[in-house]
């Protein structure tokens, strides 16, 4: 199997928040941007913590009634990150090993640079794999 870095398949376009935003806002953001992620930074966009949809499962559990929540109360803290130049085969099995849905992805530099979801890995096997019987290929 041919690899490939992540750089090549993970979204750029990453939904961040800082620490102090409210669980309230984030919730609505994610919502109307269709993802299931936020990833914390701080002021110099260094990676805090990523808030999902399975804390979110855990905000509705436990807040009754709903109060104005910091994100940094419910985020993950020790999140698992990765390189844009890391290899997509061991991104997989990390994913598959930990039951992640979506790993940020820094750079030293820079901070967040991108996000690299199932659904990325989804997209990049169904293409790989597919034979080339498209639009008069065959």
């Amino acid at each position: 199997m041919e690899d490939i870095f992540v750089a090549r398949l993970m979204s750029s376009d990453v939904y961040t928040v800082s620490p102090d935003a409210l669980v309230e806002d984030a919730a609505t953001a994610m919502l109307e941007h269709d993802i299931g992620s936020a990833v914390v930074v701080d002021e110099s966009n260094a990676i805090c913590g990523i808030l999902t949809g399975t804390d979110f499962v855990r905000i509705v559990a436990e807040r009754k009634p709903k109060d104005r929540t910091p994100v940094s109360a419910y985020m993950t803290e020790d999140v698992v990150t990765a390189s844009a130049q890391d290899s997509v085969h061991e991104m997989a099995e990390l994913m598959i090993d930990h039951g992640f849905k979506h790993v940020p992805i820094v750079d030293d530099t820079e901070g967040v640079i991108g996000m690299l979801s199932t659904t990325d890995l989804t997209a990049y096997l169904s293409r790989r794999d597919r034979p080339n019987e498209i639009a008069g290929d065959v």
